[in-house]
C-alpha cells in the first residue's frame, strides 16, 4: 500500500500563545485569516506590526480578530509606559511572521533591531516559523537565500513559499503559504511535542573510516546531516539521545544528546551493540563501510617502485543485522537504505534480512537528495508494507517525518 503524507490537523493549539508578526507585504491581508483560525483552535494571539504593514491592513480590524491591542510601536503613549520586547519573548510559546518581506528577513538574519518586531524576534525563547513573501526575483536573489539560510541555522523554521502567480502578475516562487498550511506546520509541531519524553534513542551517524594506512582511508560522502537532524528532533520531542557520530564537523548543542565520536565501522559496532540494551528505538542512519582492508600499514605506504597497489578488503560486522537479531519486544528498529536503481525491492529485502521495523529510502539519482545535501527526498516503509512517499524537504523537516512515522507505527503496536 502507497499513500501520500499528509499530516492530520491537530487539535494541539488550546492553550498557545503566539506571537503573530506582520510585515509590510501585500500578503498582509491574509493575517487576518491567520489570526481568525489560530484563535479558533484555541490559541492566544499578540500581533506585533511592523510600520509598513499598517499600510496593508488596519490594526483595528487585527485586534478585533485577536482579541488583544495591537502592538507595533516601542512606546504605546506619551506616558513614559512602553511595549516590553522581552517580556513579549519570555510570553510565548511559538513566534511567527507571516507574511516576512526580504527587508525583515535580512534585518532578522543580521541583527538589525530598528522595530518592534525585530526585537521581539531577538528576544524570543520560542521557536520560530517565517513565512516568506516577496516576488519571485527577490526570493531567489542570492542575498534573500543567504539570509534564509542563515535563518535555518539558527534554528527557525522556515515556511516555504508557494508558486503561483504574484501581485506583480508574474508567475513563480515567492507567494505565501496558503494560511491553512502554515496553521498545519505549527499544529504539527505542537502535536509532537514531547511525544517521545522519556524514550532513550540511539542513533548512529556520519561515515566511517577504514584505514589503509597512517594517512589514507576507506570511506564516503555522508557528511552526518541526517543523523544529527534526527538526534536534534528526538532531544527536542523529549527523548534521550545517545548519539554515535563517525567522523564529522557538526555540531550539537541539546542537553539530552550524549555524543560519542567513532572512526572505524568496528569502533560504531561495539558501541550501538552495548547501548542498543538500554534504548527502546534505534535509528541507524550512518553510512558505515562494508568492508575495511585485511591489514593496516604501520608507515606510509610509498608509491616509489610500485605501480600498483593491490587491497585485500574483509567484511565488517553488519550493525543492524545484530541489533535486528539481538531486538526485543517493545523495542524498535529503524534502518537507512541509499540506493541508486531498485531502490524499493533492495529497501524491502533489507528491511527483512536484518528484521526491521521500518527503513528510510532515499536515492543518490534524486537531485537535492544523498549525501551531502541540506535537504532529502525520502520514502518510508514500514514492517507492514506500507510505503509512504515524502517531497524534498529540509532534512530537520525529513527528521520529523521518520519521526511520526515511527510513532504511527509504535501506536499501532
Amino acid at each position: 500500500m502507497i499513500i501520500r503524507s499528509e499530516t492530520v490537523r491537530c487539535k494541539r493549539m488550546r492553550g498557545k500563545k503566539i506571537i503573530l508578526g506582520i510585515t509590510g507585504s501585500i500578503a498582509a491581508y491574509k493575517a487576518a485569516y491567520l489570526i481568525r483560525a489560530l484563535v479558533k483552535d484555541g490559541a492566544e494571539v499578540q500581533v506585533v506590526m511592523t510600520p509598513a504593514a499598517k499600510e496593508f491592513v488596519t490594526p483595528l480590524t487585527l485586534a478585533t480578530l485577536s482579541r488583544k491591542p495591537v502592538i507595533s510601536e516601542f512606546f504605546s503613549n506619551r506616558d513614559g509606559s512602553w511595549n516590553s520586547h522581552v517580556d513579549l519573548g519570555l510570553w510565548a510559546d511559538a513566534m511567527l511572521i507571516a507574511p516576512a518581506t526580504a527587508s525583515t528577513i535580512g534585518k532578522m538574519a543580521n541583527g538589525v533591531a530598528d522595530n518592534m518586531l525585530v526585537t521581539t524576534y531577538l528576544s524570543c525563547k520560542a521557536p520560530v516559523f517565517i513565512a516568506p513573501a516577496m516576488d519571485l526575483d527577490m526570493f531567489a536573489h542570492p542575498s534573500t537565500q543567504q539570509n534564509l539560510a542563515r535563518l535555518r541555522s539558527y534554528g527557525n523554521h522556515i515556511i516555504e513559499p508557494g508558486e503561483g502567480e504574484l501581485a506583480s502578475q508574474l508567475v513563480g516562487k515567492g507567494r505565501m503559504q496558503d494560511p491553512d498550511e502554515i496553521i498545519r506546520v505549527l499544529s504539527a509541531f505542537f502535536a509532537s511535542s514531547n511525544d517521545l519524553q522519556g524514550k532513550t534513542i540511539l542513533i548512529t551517524a556520519g561515515p566511517t573510516y577504514e584505514k589503509i594506512d597512517p594517512v589514507r582511508f576507506i570511506g564516503n560522502y555522508s557528511s552526518g546531516k541526517m543523523g544529527f537532524a534526527l538526534a536534534e528532533a528526538c532531544a527536542r520531542r523529549g527523548a534521550k539521545v545517545r548519539l554515535i557520530t563517525g567522523p564529522v564537523s557538526l555540531k550539537v548543542d541539546h542537553p539530552r544528546i550524549l555524543r560519542t565520536d567513532v572512526e572505524s565501522a568496528d569502533e560504531m559496532y561495539e558501541l550501538a551493540v552495548s547501548a542498543f540494551s538500554d534504548a527502546e528505538i534505534a535509528i541507524l542512519s550512518a553510512a558505515v563501510a562494508d568492508y575495511r582492508p585485511a591489514e593496516q600499514a604501520a608507515q606510509k605506504i610509498k608509491r616509489e617502485g610500485q605501480e600498483a597497489l593491490s587491497l585485500s578488503l574483509v567484511r565488517n560486522r553488519d550493525i543492524a543485522a545484530t541489533l535486528g537479531e539481538k531486538k526485543r519486544t517493545g523495542q524498535y528498529l529503524v534502518g537507512f537504505a541509499l540506493e541508486t536503481n531498485d531502490g524499493v525491492a533492495h529497501a524491502k529485502e533489507k528491511l527483512t534480512r536484518k528484521h526491521l521495523d521500518m527503513i528510510v529510502l532515499n536515492s543518490l539519482r534524486e537531485e537535492g537528495a544523498g549525501f551531502a545535501c541540506d535537504t532529502n527526498k525520502i520514502t518510508v516503509i514500514d514492517r507492514e508494507g506500507q510505503m509512504t512517499d515524502f517531497p524534498l524537504k529540509d532534512k530537520k523537516a525529513v527528521a520529523d517525518d521518520i519521526l511520526d512515522c515511527l510513532k504511527t507505527l509504535i501506536t499501532k503496536g
